[in-house]
This record gives structure tokens, C-alpha cells and sequence, in this order.
């Protein structure tokens, strides 16, 4: 397969069923820019509890402790991730409890220049977060010109020649480096990368998700 055949593929999907689940999934990321300091925080838990693991557990998971991420001590929030059958409930509840000295996340992010300058900063400053996870927050959050480089998509990159294989990790220089070559598939399909993430993941699980 090759990178045309993706692109058809896409385009099959943006003026379907998909396309409208898509672009409700976009009006959701730009609402949730617009809510405050609590919201992005508990954006930002969620993406620490994708790591290595699933979204739809870190959906869950968000959902059943609503402020529990701001106001549980580390010994019971430790205990309900267990409870939710996450695989890494200790180092989770670490990062999570660590990162609340920024709770007031929003306040930080939104002065950056630009998300790439955000992002750089959440990567060096908040724990359990990488580039992929960095990527994930501040598209949920309303930015669209980062890439998730995660498993599918990489996955997806590599079935149509976009990428030699699927590196097990990613340092800055090559997850720019694969960031690249998803600018240059989003400009072929009209698209930014926030949603081209979308249909990408769509592909490989047949959902749309945040």
C-alpha cells in the first residue's frame, strides 16, 4: 500500500458519517478551550492515564472520579485505579498527585507563543507525560497543528510506506521527524492535524475518540 491509497481513504470518509462524527469530535476540543483551569486538568490526567493504555479506560476513569484527580490522597486514588483494572495504578497516581502543582494548567499553557512552545514545556515539567501524551492533551484542549504519534497511527504509517516501521520509542528528533511527514499527509487531504488524527484513528479502530 502507499501513502495515495490513505489519502483515498480519507477522503472516502470526510463526506460520510465519519466526516460528521469528526467534525462534532473538533466543535468538542474547541469548546473544551474555552472552559477553565479544573477542565484542563482533568484533560491533562486523562492523557497521563492513556499512556500505555487505552483510551477508553482513561475515559472511564475520568469520568467515575471527576474531581478525585485534584482532591484524593495518593493512597485511595492509587487504590481506584486499581479498582478500574489500570496495569500501572502506582505510577499513575504518582504522576497524577505530582502534577498538581500545576492545577492551574490552562493559565500556563495559554501563554506560550504556540502549542509547539507548550508543548516542549509539558514534556520537560509535568511527569508521565511524553511528546505523544503532550500532543494528546493540547489537541483535546483546542489546538489542531500537533500530531499523536501513537500506536495506530504509527501502525498506519508504516501499512502505507509513510515510515519504515513503528519505533518501539520516540526521541524529540524522530517524533518531529514522523510529525513531518503527517503535515505533509494533511496538506494533501485538506486537512489539520488534529482531525487527520481522527480519520487515521477511525482506520485502525473503527471509532472516533478524544
Amino acid at each position: 500500500m502507499n501513502a495515495n491509497a490513505l489519502v483515498k481513504s480519507i477522503e472516502k470518509l470526510k463526506s460520510g458519517e465519519v466526516g460528521e462524527l469528526v467534525a462534532g469530535k473538533i466543535r468538542e476540543f474547541r469548546e473544551m478551550g474555552k472552559k477553565g483551569n479544573e477542565i484542563w486538568f482533568s484533560e491533562l490526567c486523562f492523557c497521563i492515564l492513556t499512556a500505555n493504555s487505552t483510551a477508553k479506560l482513561g475515559l472511564k476513569i475520568q469520568e467515575e472520579l471527576g474531581d478525585g484527580f485534584l482532591t484524593l490522597p495518593m493512597k485511595e486514588l492509587t487504590r481506584r485505579l486499581k479498582e478500574f483494572g489500570h496495569r500501572f495504578y502506582n505510577k499513575r497516581a504518582e504522576f497524577i498527585v505530582s502534577a498538581r502543582k500545576f492545577d492551574r494548567i490552562k493559565d500556563i499553557i495559554t501563554k506560550f507563543s504556540n502549542a509547539q512552545r507548550a508543548r516542549e514545556w509539558l514534556v520537560e515539567n509535568v511527569d508521565g507525560i511524553g511528546w505523544k501524551e503532550a500532543s494528546h492533551f493540547l489537541r483535546n484542549v483546542g489546538f489542531e497543528d500537533v500530531a499523536i504519534l501513537d500506536r495506530h497511527i504509527l501502525a498506519l504509517l508504516r501499512e502505507h510506506g509513510l515510515i519504515e516501521r513503528a519505533p518501539r520509542t520516540l526521541t524529540r528528533r524522530r517524533y518531529l521527524e514522523i510529525e513531518e511527514k503527517l503535515k505533509e499527509l494533511a496538506e494533501k487531504v485538506g486537512l489539520p492535524l488534529a482531525e487527520l488524527d481522527l480519520y487515521m484513528w477511525y482506520l485502525k479502530t473503527g471509532w472516533v475518540s478524544k
